[in-house]
């Protein structure tokens, strides 16, 4: 409870001008990362649970559901980034003490992104059926693959919200509660797909069944919390408008615009993998599939730190305060950088029982440890890129980190892959990762050098 107290004098600290220590700095961020940490890190949990019960159906089910992973990630990456939009002038504005604006925007949030939710649903159901298909499934995967797909489609509007609660009383500076009810949909998610899985016999169908439903009750309590509980944003404290106005929609796409892009551009570069990969079997794509479910162990602890950067560099930029700005997304970064070195090194030794945690196919298995060992020299740098990354969406910088990410992942992955991966299979492919992933960090070192990457307009 001291704890709680103490993080919310400091966040005060901010939005009041008033001094803060290095120490102080460096307590704010730990205080905020930790929960987005442990959240992070129960979603690692429930996916190796999730996948280690798909992956022992057989590796024909596991690669069903690992064809189209990435495609999943490219709709819910476009759910994120369309929140993003709305929740930093929220973090902004409440740096500002202007709450009442804050909970203008939230209303304005909430129709918008029902609709954008909704559009993005009935594009995921009407393309399930040929999705496999066009992504080079074969045809013992493929339904298996669309009826999985078109289940996920479906439950995106409940995605969204869950996102939209998250993110905005993140923006506030409550990370305990988004973080509690994520694990809480963790858990959900492994009793709901147990069920479906195995008791109601459903296979693959069920495991999109039972991770829906933990969505729809996770984001029914998200809204609650955000709503009617939050002491900043609920809105029975005034009145207002649901509908859009043109200043506030500009302002959204103007962050989530580029983040959309970044999406198509990161995702679309996985469903491009995907596609070098499929060539190589099912062996191949299950142990690609588990590898990357395993590597998120060293990398989820980063997007924890992450959110916490966003949240910080916002509200520090609404208080007209870029040197702390700065101050917040150097002690991040090197946060990232140390948390995520020492878990490469717990990776590397421990791949070959990672992977066994997943599936019980030895091929699989000893193929994913040796893409893991590639993978732990790149996670470092990984850190890197993502937490700065959080700091430039938090000042509102979305279209230059986008830029960056085109060049890297569409000419340096996806070039070597296509060079490396025809010689070398699977490995061939995770080199190529490896080095993208190294350079994508020095990027993003370079553009956070000065102060060019801080934004001041994000709220008028």
């Amino acid at each position: 409870m001291e704890k709680i107290k103490k993080k919310d004098l400091l966040l005060e600290k901010i939005r009041t001008d008033q001094k803060m220590t290095i120490r102080e700095q460096i307590l704010l961020t730990i205080y905020l990362s930790i929960p987005a940490i442990l959240a992070q890190l129960s979603s690692v949990l429930m996916s190796y649970i999730d996948t280690s019960m798909v992956g022992s159906l057989g590796a024909t089910p596991s690669a069903s559901v690992g064809l189209i992973s990435t495609s999943t990630w490219i709709f819910g990456g476009f759910t994120m980034a369309a929140t993003s939009g709305f929740s930093v002038q929220v973090a902004h504005l409440i740096g500002a003490n202007d709450f009442a604006k804050a909970r203008g925007v939230l209303r304005k949030a909430i129709l918008s992104l029902l609709i954008f939710s909704a559009v993005l649903t009935t594009i995921g159901i009407s393309i399930s059926g040929g999705l496999p298909h066009w992504l080079g499934g074969g045809d013992d995967i493929c339904p298996d693959s669309s009826a999985y797909f078109l289940i996920y489609a479906s439950f995106l509007p409940f995605v969204q919200m869950s996102y939209l609660g998250g993110s905005m009383l993140q923006a506030s500076g409550n990370m305990k509660v988004p973080s509690i009810l994520n694990i809480l949909m963790c858990c959900m998610d492994v009793v709901f797909n147990y069920i479906f899985i195995f008791k109601c016999d459903m296979g693959v169908k069920g495991a999109a069944l039972g991770t829906g439903v933990a969505e729809l009750i996770t984001a029914s309590l998200m809204l609650y919390f955000l709503l009617i509980k939050s002491k900043d944003l609920n809105l029975l404290q005034d009145k207002g408008s649901f509908l859009p106005d043109k200043e506030c929609l500009k302002t959204a796409l103007g962050i989530s615009g580029p983040m959309w892009l970044q999406n198509l551009i990161m995702h679309g570069a996985q469903i491009m993998s995907t596609i070098i990969v499929a060539p190589l079997g099912n062996i191949a794509i299950a142990a690609n599939s588990f590898a990357i479910t395993a590597e998120s162990f060293c990398y989820m602890p980063g997007y924890g730190i992450e959110v916490a950067t966003t949240t910080l560099v916002g509200q520090s930029l609404g208080a007209s305060r870029r040197r702390l700005a700065k101050q917040f997304s150097r002690i991040s970064i090197s946060m990232g950088a140390i948390v995520m070195s020492a878990l490469a090194v717990v990776m590397y030794l421990t791949a070959p029982l990672l992977m066994g945690l997943l599936s019980n196919d030895p091929d699989v298995i000893a193929l994913g440890a040796r893409c893991l060992h590639i993978e732990a020299f790149a996670e470092t740098m990984y850190g890197v890129s993502m937490v700065a990354y959080g700091a430039c969406v938090g000042a509102g910088d979305t279209l230059m980190p986008s830029a960056m990410n085109l060049l890297s992942m569409w000419v340096v992955r996806i070039g070597l892959a296509l060079i490396l991966t025809p010689m070398y299979g699977l490995i061939g492919y995770w080199i190529a990762m490896c080095i993208e992933l190294n350079f994508r960090g020095g990027m993003f070192l370079w553009r956070l050098r000065g102060y060019k990457w801080m934004k001041l307009s994000v709220i008028k």
